[in-house]
């Protein structure tokens, strides 16, 4: 998607198109302390980009609009584009809330070329959501991202299979995945510049170099990238454990514990815009045996006491009253990347909106004074 947070507070809001937006902390007329969650192409302009501190943005663009932002808005968003991937392929690997992989081999037949099916998703998602995306297509994961990002906003970039050379070789090498700064450094040392430089640079010497990295991107440089897209996503389980400095078995700090580590699994759900379905307890005794404990709910959660309330359940098949515990943890899987998405037959909407308020404020507030300013004790 382009500009996604702020092309959505722009569509939403008539009177913010044409002009520079940040989504963001609050600048205090340049003396803020956060960075820059995303910005318009307007604002682009004035070079500011994402992670830059707030109040550099503040001092290159003083009479920019700077908004809060809502991830709960942002994240109904995704759902509504992600249902419409979904449509063209089942095979979509989400990389971020407004970004994805699709492998449209095995279905792009349905809906003409190639080429045809990626504009239809691009005005099927414009007709339903009022924003633009910019498309890559290629024969591989790595070429299809360079080419979405070339033409944007509003972009789609097509790269055949016998011009993937003619098409990588010239482009720095800075745009492989993989090749940060510090690796760049290294190859520009060595005369490598570009991503052809790399092709043809002697494999053996990049492994040495590099390592099994170094492999890696001198394939991605030759064109060489069977990672397929993965359903599942990248990220499959969320978790938090605690190592005693004693073994324990003070039932009242185990459980105090216990209700800090799901309060840190639950922020960090929310905070990369997942609910999970398996909630698992890890518990490791003095004589080093461990064992883990698994429960899964109809309904995908994130709430601070669906975590607690499950995995202390766990500990009941454990006798931790007279059997010393070594560490604890609470993990949290089987991830679905929707932010507050309400289960159709969930009984208890109201309360679940209740919920999801209260976590929400419990998070500005840690985020704004500190982990430490204000603890939960159930909801």
């Amino acid at each position: 998607m382009d500009a996604f947070f702020t092309s959505v507070e722009q569509r939403d809001n008539p009177t913010l198109q044409g002009r520079p937006v940040i989504v963001g902390s609050n600048p205090k007329g340049g003396k803020g302390r956060g960075v820059v969650a995303a910005c318009s192409y307007e604002a682009r302009k004035f070079g500011i980009h994402s992670a830059m501190p707030i109040s550099h943005a503040y001092k290159k663009c003083p009479q920019a609009m700077f908004l809060r932002g809502s991830m709960d808005k942002y994240a109904r968003e995704s759902d509504r584009i992600f249902d419409i991937l979904e449509k063209f392929t089942p095979e979509v690997e989400p990389i971020s809330i407004d970004e994805a992989f699709m492998d449209i081999s095995g279905s792009y037949r349905i809906f003409g070329t190639p080429e045809e099916t990626c504009l239809k998703i691009k005005n099927t998602i414009k007709q339903i959501t009022g924003l633009t995306a910019s498309i890559g297509l290629a024969p591989n994961k790595m070429t299809a991202k360079i080419a979405s990002d070339l033409d944007k906003p509003d972009g789609f970039v097509t790269v055949q299979k016998k011009d993937l050379f003619k098409f990588l070789h010239p482009m720095p090498v800075s745009r492989i995945w993989g090749v940060g700064a510090k690796i760049k450094e290294s190859l520009s040392r060595a005369g490598i510049h570009t991503i052809g430089d790399l092709a043809s640079y002697d494999p053996t010497r990049i492994t040495e170099l590099f390592g099994k990295n170094g492999a890696h991107i001198w394939e991605l440089a030759n064109g060489i990238d069977s990672r397929k897209v993965e359903i599942e996503g990248i990220t499959k389980s969320v978790s938090n454990e605690h190592t005693f400095d004693k073994d324990t078995n003070n039932v009242d700090l185990i459980k105090d514990t216990l209700m800090s580590l799901s309060e840190k699994v639950s922020r960090r759900l929310r905070k990369y815009c997942f609910k999970c379905r398996t909630i698992t307890l890890k518990i490791r005794f003095s004589d080093f045996k461990t064992f883990t404990r698994s429960i899964t709910l109809n309904c995908p959660t994130n709430f601070i006491t669906d975590l607690y309330e499950n995995c202390l359940r766990s500990t009941e098949s454990f006798n931790i009253h007279n059997r010393p515990v070594r560490l604890i943890g609470v993990r949290a899987s089987n991830l679905s990347n929707h932010l507050w998405k309400t289960d159709l037959f969930d009984g208890h909407t109201d309360r679940s909106k209740k919920r999801e308020r209260i976590h929400e404020t419990l998070d500005q507030i840690k985020d704004k004074f500190g982990d430490k300013a204000i603890g939960f004790r159930g909801v």
